[in-house]
């Protein structure tokens, strides 16, 4: 685009100008992409402030946050360079997934920090302290970070086409968390036995309500725990209830199913389909007509043009006028109300007699089946009767989904017979008479017209066709095909009347087959506030039973295609991944601990963080519409190789008091609470912090995010 930028500029001081014309550039993809970029950079910055603002009010040590804020752009630089290793490129789902690591990449240097810290608040010297805080912990975090990284094992196996995007953020996200576990037991260590040095133990300043909080809310917690653990009936009780009650969430408040965000382009597509034989010269007519039609959406009008609407201006609108289809292209000049300037120029097509029309926003992911249409396709033998039954659905599908909500519905082909054609029906019984075959009569009639290829054949050493071809003859009207002269074998010479029915009828634009069978589509994209597992489920209960019920014709048949056969397989793989990565974490962190044990203790973390999950769905739609997307179900893939960190913490905190420090059971795990339920909380923060502006701020690609 920047090449392009500079050859406009060039002819615009140059021919352009000397012509006395006017060349503007009005839309670039590159807008949008600047834009998303722009984004998701300062989501890093902001990201990386919240991240590095919890660190300061934990450790109340600028040496110490210093530390561990280095992991950040180490990790990061990183990941960049792996994607450029690897062939990737900056987009926005690469820059998402480093966003989202941001986050991320400090936890595991949180916890190596964190304990040197304490080790050297408990009067141990910075070189001890270094080497004892890492070998502590250094098994919790290449567990934690193993689970991370393996639960994109089968997304990067995934072969359906929405694995192509989940592939860059998996990338970002494994490089990132790779290289933040090699900072925390190389780098983290060795600044912190030279940085936190001194005579005497560290001390922090206190703030006064934030330290009282957090004093009462840890004696709380370990006297909680305590209270749990002396008593193993009451310990499985607990745990059983807050499973049981965060599966039963987790079932209730699951939401239907949406394959891949439209994305929030500023540009809107409309396609007006006038009846069928236009020529150029009434299309260009109606082109003039919905021309008018539009002109007062626009920011700038010509003169005299009205102002009809209270809705958003376009910046600018342009029209393509073929015979059988005129597009309109439209940018409105505020970005955030795109979406009703679509609905806005669908609805000042729609007013034209005789004319169907919708507008949409093209994906983001035109190449791996984006969009949101609905295939209802009909086949069977006769055309009349697939297009009475496409009819019957379209009248049903504007009960359940209506336009004025949002909802386009066309078909391919248009259901009218509308494109004049001649028809010849061959009468079997003259044929026969006259000793010729349908099939002779048509290659006849055929070499009349266009002629009829016979073979391929050399001359002068080039391949051409050899095409036989009745004479030329003059008709005055398309009719007088009937005059044409056929030989019979007799040698007799009749004209094509006496052989079959000639007549001037009205044929469809286009046949479509599928499988055989003649057929036609009735594309559905339902309003964006309907989600696609929603719309499927209404279609199928609602438009095909009815239809059925109402009775079809025999050799009719139903099926719902297009992005449903999408949804459908994308949400079995992505369901199966989310097993397989369940699956992944478990046996890895039963190889390490060992056991069996203590791996299904850390993953009853999963059920409870997946309820949290889709309680804060509920919570970000309650303000803006956010439907499941596979993106979104993505996010929870990655959350099962998250959310057990903490888990993970503590049972091996837990061990080492009982294997290392040789204390009992119940005991070992309070000491293992209080020990880490701050660097738990701080890793858990900054991870929050690194992401949430991903939620709040909105803008070009925020929708992704």
């Amino acid at each position: 685009m920047r090449g392009i930028r500079d050859a406009l500029a060039e002819l615009q001081s140059g021919p352009v100008a000397r012509e006395g014309l006017v060349l503007e550039q009005k839309y670039d993809e590159t807008g949008y992409i600047d834009s998303a970029i722009g984004l998701v950079l300062q989501n890093i910055w902001l990201g990386g402030t919240v991240a590095v603002v919890v660190l300061l009010l934990f450790l109340r040590s600028a040496r110490a946050t210093a530390i561990v804020a280095l992991a950040i752009p180490t990790s990061v630089v990183a990941s960049f360079v792996a994607m450029a290793a690897s062939g990737g490129s900056i987009n926005v789902l690469s820059l998402a997934g480093i966003a989202f690591a941001v986050g991320m990449v400090v936890d595991a240097a949180i916890i190596v920090l964190e304990n040197i810290y304490r080790l050297r608040q408990q009067g141990e010297s910075a070189r001890q302290a270094a080497l004892h805080g890492t070998r502590q912990v250094w098994g919790a975090i290449l567990i934690s970070s193993l689970t991370t990284v393996l639960v994109f094992i089968p997304l990067l196996l995934m072969d359906l086409a929405v694995g192509k995007l989940f592939r860059d953020i998996a990338v970002a996200i494994t490089v990132a968390v790779s290289m933040s576990l090699l900072v925390s037991v190389t780098v983290i260590p060795a600044l912190a036995s030279r940085m936190l040095t001194g005579d005497r133990p560290l001390t922090k300043r206190n703030i006064f309500i934030l330290d009282d909080l957090a004093r009462a809310f840890v004696a709380g917690t370990i006297q909680f725990t305590r209270t749990i653990v002396t008593s193993r009936r009451r310990a499985i009780a607990v745990a059983a209830a807050i499973t049981g009650t965060a599966v039963a969430a987790s079932w209730w408040l699951m939401p239907p199913l949406e394959y891949l965000p439209e994305g929030d382009r500023n540009l809107i597509i409309g396609v007006a389909e006038p009846s069928s034989g236009y020529n150029f010269e009434a299309a260009q007519f109606l082109g003039d007509q919905i021309e008018e039609k539009l002109l007062p959406l626009l920011a700038t009008k010509p003169a005299g043009a009205p102002v009809t609407h209270d809705g958003p201006a376009a910046d600018y609108i342009a029209l393509n006028i073929q015979r059988d289809r005129i597009r309109v292209m439209a940018r409105s000049v505020e970005p955030d109300r795109a979406g009703t300037l679509k609905f806005l120029i669908r609805d000042a097509m729609l007013g034209i007699p005789d004319v169907s029309a919708y507008s949409y926003r093209p994906s983001l992911f035109p190449n791996v089946d984006g969009g949101r249409t609905i295939l209802l396709t009909v086949s069977g033998p006769e055309l009349e009767t697939i297009f009475n039954v496409v009819e019957r659905a379209r009248n049903h599908v504007s009960e359940i989904l209506p336009q004025s909500g949002g909802t386009n519905t066309t078909t391919t082909p248009r259901l009218v017979f509308g494109a004049p054609e001649i028809r010849v029906r061959p009468d079997a019984v003259r044929l026969a008479d006259n000793g010729i075959s349908a099939r002779e009569l048509g290659l006849t009639i055929d070499a009349y017209n266009d002629g009829i290829r016979v073979d391929e054949i050399y001359v002068d050493g080039r391949l051409m066709n050899l095409t036989l071809a009745g004479q030329t003859v003059e008709l005055p009207l398309t009719q007088g095909i009937r005059d044409l002269p056929i030989i019979t074998r007799d040698g007799n010479i009749v004209p094509v009347s006496l052989l079959a029915t000639v007549g001037l009828t009205a044929g469809p634009t286009a046949i479509r087959h599928e499988e055989g069978l003649r057929a036609a589509v009735l594309r559905i994209s339902p309003p964006p506030e309907i989600a696609l597992e929603t719309a499927l489920d209404m279609l199928r209960d609602t438009v095909l039973d009815r239809l059925r019920a109402e009775g079809l014709p025999e050799g009719i048949q139903l099926r719902l295609g297009g992005v449903a056969d999408a949804l459908t397989a994308a949400a079995a793989e992505i369901r199966l991944d989310l097993v397989f990565a369940f699956v992944i974490v478990f046996l890895v962190m039963a190889v390490l601990f060992e056991s069996f044990i203590y791996p299904l203790i850390i993953v009853l973390s999963v059920p409870v963080a997946v309820a949290g999950g889709f309680i804060g769905f509920k919570i970000l739609n309650l303000f803006s519409f956010q439907p499941m997307d596979m993106l979104t179900l993505l996010g929870f893939v990655i959350l099962v190789g998250i959310v057990v960190n903490n888990a993970i913490l503590l049972v091996h905190q837990t061990l080492h008091h009982i294997r290392v420090d040789r204390m009992p059971p119940a005991e070992a795990v309070v000491e293992a609470t209080g020990n880490r339920i701050r660097p738990i909380f701080m890793s858990t923060l900054t991870s929050i912090g690194g992401m949430l502006p991903l939620v709040l701020f909105s803008g070009a690609g925020s929708e992704l995010y």
